[in-house]
């Protein structure tokens, strides 16, 4: 594992040395089990990822386009008006997969109604309820009905713009167009998720820190950075070395894989001071919770646009929010245990005066 914050952006930017040219081992643990196709283009190196990265990148920058704001922010005023209307909110479920789902919606620029399809699948498509079989998984068989439909009726969304795409002066074949597809349902799904539980339920505990965003808007970019530093969900992604390398002491054999630890490198105490304290005005804040690198997460503007709006229509709607209980999830390895937003969070929000 390269655990500190310089050896780690060195490492994803030495492609050569530590390579993404690794089909199914580029996620910790590895996914052969649970997907048949490679991932794009997180799976594959420069020059080849750079260009498959340019095909889907029009559909990723759309969190900067107005209409997509707008859609955003209607989506979180919907479900915050409908959970103050409740006495009790679970989180996990019954908040932030919706709002993560209905939201991927409009960055795919697909109907609204898809989301209750992905709603279904849980927290993670390939881990949690109907989604967790192997290989025939209910992701894939979607997929491959959305990709039929698409070249059939073609339109201006994602699916439809795969069957149109081209790599290098050819039609892309069917597993590319799945490979794209399935790495955005599954790479955006459950970090978007945790990251909103574990936000949530820090307001619970330091009202104090409402107050402050509540006081100052403006400061709500700031607070969202140390949000992603913080409550970073992804704790390492992997590397494979096509030769023997020494890797800080230790030798690794050709074939071997390496952790880039991004958690770690978000607690290194050389770049970061006082590193296990949350602090909402910290500044510079050089993060590597999006990743560093020619592999800087394609979703880094979607999951921005998300925490930052949440932020700015708590502070308007939103006197104090109430932890009722909470389930922590806890990530467990052969080598280590760590927590990662929760299994379960049920909350209440308490209107500003003024709102219903």
């Amino acid at each position: 594992m390269i655990l500190r914050h310089e050896a780690v952006r060195r490492a994803a930017k030495d492609w050569m040395t530590f390579s993404s040219d690794a089909p199914f081992r580029v996620p910790i643990p590895s996914e052969e089990d649970v997907r048949t196709m490679r991932q794009l283009p997180i799976e594959t190196n420069p020059p080849e990822h750079t260009d498959y990265r340019a095909i889907v990148e029009p559909f990723f920058k759309r969190p900067k386009a107005p209409e997509v704001v707008a859609q955003v922010e209607d989506l979180i005023d919907e479900l915050l008006v409908d959970a103050m209307g409740r006495d009790s909110v679970e989180i996990v479920r019954g908040f932030a997969l919706p709002l993560q789902s209905r939201a991927l919606t409009f960055l795919l620029d697909v109907p609204e109604s898809e989301a209750e399809i992905w709603i279904g699948w849980g927290i993670h498509v390939f881990h949690d309820g109907d989604a967790g079989q192997k290989k025939e998984s209910s992701l894939e068989a979607y997929l491959h009905a959305k990709f039929d439909e698409a070249a059939a009726n073609p339109g201006d969304d994602f699916f439809s713009a795969l069957t149109r795409a081209t790599f290098r002066g050819r039609p892309l074949a069917r597993e590319e167009m799945m490979g794209f597809a399935n790495l955005t349902f599954a790479g955006g799904r459950d970090t978007i998720i945790h990251s909103i539980s574990s936000v949530i339920a820090y307001l619970a505990s330091h009202p104090e820190a409402l107050e402050y965003l509540r006081e100052d808007p403006a400061r709500i970019i700031l607070a969202s950075e140390e949000f992603f530093r913080v409550f970073m969900p992804l704790t390492h992604i992997g590397r494979v070395c096509p030769v023997a390398t020494d890797v800080h002491g230790v030798n690794v054999k050709a074939g071997g894989r390496v952790s880039l630890c991004w958690a770690s490198a978000n607690q290194d105490e050389s770049v970061f001071n006082s590193p296990g304290e949350l602090r909402l005005d910290r500044k510079p804040n050089p993060h590597l919770s999006f990743g560093f690198g020619p592999h800087l997460c394609l979703g880094a503007l979607h999951a921005r646009l998300i925490l930052r709006t949440l932020l700015l229509k708590l502070t308007q709607r939103v006197a104090t929010v109430s932890a009722l209980s909470a389930t922590e999830r806890i990530e467990k390895t052969a080598g280590y245990q760590r927590p990662v937003g929760y299994d379960s969070l049920s909350v209440r929000f308490t209107p500003t005066s003024g709102e219903p």
